[in-house]
């Protein structure tokens, strides 16, 4: 049970109580195991997930040395599927339950090259980047109102190579792409995922790369997968 005494459209915003049952959830996704809060974010559909995760590991890790950096990382789904193939991850995320999730499922999986951040993606971009972090690649998985200015303007302030961008709205993807178009990125990849077959929501997976002086870049774009995947 939920008690939301906040006006506004959050509708998951109060104290949660359980009335039966376990107060978390736990759940196998891409090989991994993970236990999830009622305030933390996560996939409904299991099966397409993996294939969004996977796309977006692929995207995001180039070599067995890269550092990730990823921001809103929720209970660390993405931030777990990245550890098992890059050399260190940071995960940032706003919802303290969230980060105490991403904390325990990586103990629970024997990740030791992930740690996480309870903060605000821009806040922690910022912050980082003060410190002096520079990671190969930053992967971002904002809710549908997407990125905020100052999120951008942190993100690139750290000049990573690539940027990979999980979106479920296209409409907000559109506009943050094209900022950062205007800040030295092409999009250079992309891939829908149909989630919620049968309705009108879809989920994008999107590969940015930092621009070179009279550079050339080719771009891939994919709808599909396997047998049905149709090139671009």
């Amino acid at each position: 049970l939920d008690v939301n005494k906040q006006k506004g459209n959050v509708v998951l915003a109060g104290d949660f109580y359980p009335l039966w049952g376990e107060p978390e959830l736990t759940d196998r996704l891409c090989g991994l195991t993970f236990t999830l809060s009622p305030q933390a974010f996560y996939q409904v559909n299991p099966v397409q997930a993996e294939r969004l995760y996977e796309r977006a590991v692929e995207y995001a890790v180039n070599a067995p040395t890269d550092q990730v950096l990823d921001l809103y990382c929720g209970a660390g789904t993405i931030s777990l599927c990245l550890a098992r193939k890059a050399a260190h991850v940071i995960g940032a995320e706003i919802v303290p339950e969230a980060i105490e999730n991403a904390r325990r499922n990586a103990e629970r999986n024997g990740i030791e090259n992930a740690e996480f951040l309870c903060a605000d993606a821009g806040a922690a971009a910022a912050e980082l980047a003060r410190r002096g972090v520079r990671p190969d690649c930053i992967v971002v998985d904002p809710p549908r109102k997407g990125m905020s200015p100052d999120a951008i303007d942190a993100m690139v302030s750290m000049q990573p190579p690539r940027i990979v961008y999980v979106s479920c709205d296209p409409g907000t993807l559109a506009r943050d792409v094209k900022l950062l178009t205007q800040r030295g990125y092409t999009l250079t990849q992309a891939l829908a995922v149909d989630m919620f077959p049968q309705t009108p929501h879809v989920e994008t997976v999107v590969l940015l790369s930092h621009k070179k002086p009279d550079g050339h870049i080719n771009v891939k774009v994919e709808f599909g997968e396997g047998e049905g995947k149709v090139p671009l």
